[in-house]
């Protein structure tokens, strides 16, 4: 899988390109998948006039995917993804949550998107959500649906 990434954001605190690589890269090809995706890290202002624009809803979101409307040429471009860094981290903390768990937990959703996969209805959100957790199972990452009260996963760390 061929993955672009780029920052509009300090990186500080934003996991490496080579960290959102490698996580696509190995749930592509656990899911038999290839073709090319460009992943962007935006700031709130971004995260929410994307989410405006395209959606029409207002504030900044976790996740947003853009799936190409073309999955053609020799290399086909599944489309982008784009991470709100402030967003992702509030989430983590929230949660008790690694941050870069959450990063992978959001990346993986957002190609799951590219690919096809849905939330909307209970069924497609039962399917969607047990691939996400298989993934991050083979990447050594809890199941993100468990939630943990942020005190008791304080005291676990």
């Amino acid at each position: 899988m061929n993955v672009e990434v780029s920052y509009g954001v300090p990186r500080r605190g934003v996991p490496t390109a080579h960290d959102f690589r490698d996580w696509i890269g190995r749930a592509a090809a656990a899911l038999e998948e290839a073709g090319r995706v460009s992943l962007r890290i935006v700031d709130a202002v971004e995260g929410a006039r994307l989410n405006r624009d395209f959606r029409g809803r207002t504030g900044a979101t976790n996740v947003l995917s853009f799936p190409a409307d073309l999955r053609v040429l020799k290399e086909r471009f599944l489309g982008d993804i784009v991470l709100c860094a402030p967003r992702v981290a509030a989430e983590a903390r929230a949660w008790g949550r690694p941050v870069s768990a959450h990063y992978a937990h959001l990346t993986i959703h957002g190609l799951l998107h590219l690919l096809g996969y849905d939330h909307e209805r209970p069924i497609e959100r039962r399917r969607m959500e047990s691939v996400e957790i298989r993934l991050l199972g083979s990447l050594g990452l809890p199941d993100p649906y468990r939630r943990v009260p942020p005190a008791a996963a304080r005291s676990a760390s």
